[in-house]
């Protein structure tokens, strides 16, 4: 059913609209990296939670959110009349004039968070926002052109980075980035498969498109297996466990598994893969 801001009471209904459309399923693609990159930054368990660490993890679990999705539901509202998901999974915006005095503040309090980050952190928190507003915002509208769509998704590493460096005070290592990038790449990718065919009716051309759907499982596969190996070069444990990925590409083009089906798994997998890392660096950092 479709989630609309017009709804029991006005004020209820506002609500429970925006809490849909943030995408509380996927809340944790962009705090999850937070934990992750604080885990294996700390130096001591003291640094794990600090005003800083908690700002980070706020503003990442919902305002960074409302700021993202906002935006691209925003933007994409005539393609999403024709989107089955927007059917009974997500918010399908009708013109609520909430949504863009919502995400407007969602940016500010982004600006807000730089007061109690670290000089060096904010970079990343800078190219959330950029590459968080021009997926979706014209002119870039990233989302739009062949792989730049893909590329420009490693938007979902940057809160990561950002937690990293505040808490480190350095740059994590580039193989760390660059592994990092390549999986969010695969990510957005993947996603982009069960919206081939209502991306194709609306005209909007994306990786996933051009590619269809049997080359873009190989490219998935392909930006997970490099991003398995770049973690590998770091520790062959975490190597081990972004592998995954491709292994999971390969389960579900044998077993024939519907992807829209699949595509629900993923945020389950992604909590269940990101607790794992976290708790290694956790591991670490306590036992040495």
């Amino acid at each position: 059913m479709t989630v609309s801001a017009h709804s029991s009471t006005p004020l209820l209904g506002q609500m429970r609209y925006l809490l849909t459309l943030s995408r509380p399923r996927f809340w944790l693609y962009l705090a999850g990296p937070v934990l992750i990159g604080v885990a294996y930054a700390a130096e001591t368990t003291a640094a794990l939670v600090t005003p800083t660490t908690m700002a980070l993890f706020v503003y990442f679990l919902l305002p960074a959110n409302v700021f993202l999705y906002g935006i691209n539901d925003l933007y994409d509202r005539d393609i999403d009349q024709l989107n089955p998901k927007k059917d009974d999974k997500e918010a399908r915006y009708e013109g609520q004039r909430v949504v863009p005095i919502v995400v407007a503040l969602c940016a500010i309090a982004a600006i807000g968070l730089l007061a109690v980050i670290p000089l060096e952190a904010w970079f990343w928190v800078g190219v959330f926002l950029f590459l968080g507003a021009g997926y979706s915002a014209p002119p870039f509208r990233f989302k739009t052109s062949p792989w730049l769509d893909s590329l420009s998704n490693g938007l979902y590493i940057a809160p990561g980075v950002a937690a990293y460096t505040a808490v480190a005070s350095s740059q994590p290592p580039a193989l760390v980035i660059g592994g990092a990038w390549l999986w969010a790449m695969g990510m957005h990718t993947f996603s982009a498969i069960p919206d081939i065919e209502p991306d194709r009716n609306a005209g909007i051309e994306t990786t996933a498109t051009r590619l269809g759907e049997s080359r873009t499982y190989a490219y998935c596969g392909g930006c997970w297996l490099a991003a398995a190996l770049a973690f590998a070069a770091i520790d062959p444990r975490l190597g081990l466990l972004m592998a995954v990925y491709p292994a999971l590409i390969g389960v579900i083009v044998g077993s024939r598994v519907d992807v829209t089906r699949a595509y629900w798994w993923f945020p389950a997998i992604n909590t269940v893969v990101g607790t794992a890392m976290t708790m290694g660096g956790l591991w670490v950092l306590v036992h040495g």
